[in-house]
């Protein structure tokens, strides 16, 4: 998800390609590397080993500067995509963007979408998968700068709802969303964190739909407008 942040300084390593990067799963990780693994044989890489690649993307996400942007939130967006499964045209290829979609995060950066595209794209033909898939899986990432698919585009509007879905939740689960938030800008001082965030937030509410497939219209739409008019007013309260 896109959050506020001003600059980015590119550094080393940051896309560079995952393979080797991993030495082993945490036992908590195991589901999740049996759902990669599916969805790289269901992208065409059935002849690769997919577990080095999972554990490469696996030691991205817990990285100890992320707070909201964990394997908590890989697995979230992943139920999500599962949930929405019936309006994707390839939902292995969303399965594939929802886990590189924040595999380089860093918050004080405005380039993580675009960077974590450029890995898919130096990962997936090693692990076997087609240009075409590639393509396709990079631009997915890439639409997460902005959450706008264009219509008809049912992979994008799939992706972007299954980001977006923590806007939608019960209201404790979405304060301790927005503090996690808050801890992964905590080199921020209260005043700029305050004034960023609250044009995320505006700029979400201005938007004619936070949601793009038919299920993420109707059932968060309202919850994840009322959370957000509820976190504004609390900014703007101090």
């Amino acid at each position: 998800m896109h959050e506020p942040v001003e600059n980015s300084v590119p550094r080393a390593g940051d896309d560079a390609t995952p393979t080797g990067a991993g030495a082993g799963a945490a036992p908590g990780h195991r589901g999740l590397r049996e759902r990669f693994a599916d969805a790289l044989g269901a992208a065409g890489a059935a002849d690769t080993d997919p577990y080095p690649y999972a554990d490469a993307l696996l030691a991205r996400w817990t990285e100890p500067r992320r707070r909201y942007h964990t394997t908590r939130h890989l697995a979230a967006v992943l139920d999500h995509v599962d949930t929405l499964e019936r309006h994707a045209a390839d939902p292995a290829l969303v399965r594939l963007a929802a886990w590189f979609h924040d595999a380089v995060y860093r918050p004080d950066r405005s380039e993580n979408e675009e960077r974590s595209a450029r890995l898919a794209e130096r990962a997936l033909p090693e692990a076997g998968v087609g240009a075409a898939a590639t393509a396709e899986v990079a631009r997915l990432v890439r639409l997460t700068t902005t959450h706008a698919p264009r219509p008809g585009d049912r992979d994008g509007a799939v992706l972007c709802d299954a980001d977006l879905a923590i806007l939608a939740s019960p209201p404790a689960a979405y304060a301790a969303y927005a503090a996690e938030v808050r801890e992964e800008y905590g080199f921020l001082p209260d005043d700029l964190f305050r004034t960023g965030r609250s044009d995320v937030l505006r700029q979400l509410l201005d938007l004619p739909r936070l949601f793009h497939t038919p299920h993420g219209e109707d059932a968060w739409e309202e919850p994840a407008r009322r959370n957000l008019a509820a976190e504004l007013r609390l900014l703007a309260a101090g």
